[in-house]
């Protein structure tokens, strides 16, 4: 498992496991951008029957073209709120829509020495379509996965 999204829905908590990561500085045009690509899986084997997860067994949290000072994001923390530019993106896998706002991302080094990170915001309430958006958190490595190749 990459890490684990916790979203604290009002009725319940919902977890996540992290299926897969992507972390890049891209230098393009004398400028570097973030990109973070966080996919959870789609096993639901640890949820309830009845839970509000079982309508969304997937999702992904994107963050793109966000401009910062080097490729060293180490130690850093960054914070985004969509305005006029669009950094952020939802995909929950289905028709329905949700943004996520007031992120807060904090890169760092986990007791591997491996990049880590977490992740604090709020996302929309796409479970039962309140009007009130809900906290999350995330946290996870970027280890490289390792491929066992049987000869």
């Amino acid at each position: 498992m990459k890490g684990l999204l916790k979203i604290y829905h009002p009725d319940e908590t919902l977890k996540y496991n992290i299926k897969s990561t992507y972390c890049k500085a891209v230098y393009i045009n004398k400028q570097y951008f973030l990109e973070v690509e966080i996919i959870t899986d789609e096993g639901l084997d640890h949820v309830d029957d009845d839970s509000l997860q079982y309508h969304f067994p997937q999702l992904s949290l994107d963050l793109f073209d966000f401009p910062i000072d080097s490729s060293e994001i180490e130690g850093k923390t960054f914070v985004i709120n969509d305005s006029d530019e669009t950094y952020t993106e939802v995909d929950l896998f289905d028709d329905e829509e949700a943004y996520i706002y007031n992120n807060e991302l904090c890169f760092g080094k986990d007791e591997d020495g491996e990049l880590q990170l977490i992740w604090n915001g709020t996302i929309d309430d796409f479970y039962t379509g309140t009007d009130n958006p809900i906290p999350f958190k995330l946290k996870c490595h970027f280890k490289p996965d390792e491929i066992d190749v049987e000869e």
